[in-house]
């Protein structure tokens, strides 16, 4: 059995109607289906800080230079 930690989390009204809704047709907690978002969540971060890492050594240029770039091409 995994060990647990008991939190308090404040949702806003219409989330944890929406959760109670979940959870009753899902045969699931409320627990179980907060617990997979913020695993869901935090999957997309390490996703991302792994996209980051692979291209830290490509070239970059400013915002102002992207801009000028597509103004001289006719882009924008």
């Amino acid at each position: 059995m995994e060990t647990t930690k008991r939190a308090t989390v404040y949702l806003e009204t219409p989330l944890h109607r929406a959760l109670r809704l979940k959870a009753a047709e899902t045969e699931r907690t409320i627990s179980d289906l907060v617990n997979e978002a913020v695993r869901q969540a935090l999957a997309e971060d390490a996703d991302d800080l792994a996209a980051i890492e692979a291209r830290k050594s490509e070239p970059t240029r400013s915002f102002e230079a992207f801009v000028g770039s597509l103004r001289r091409r006719g882009k924008l």
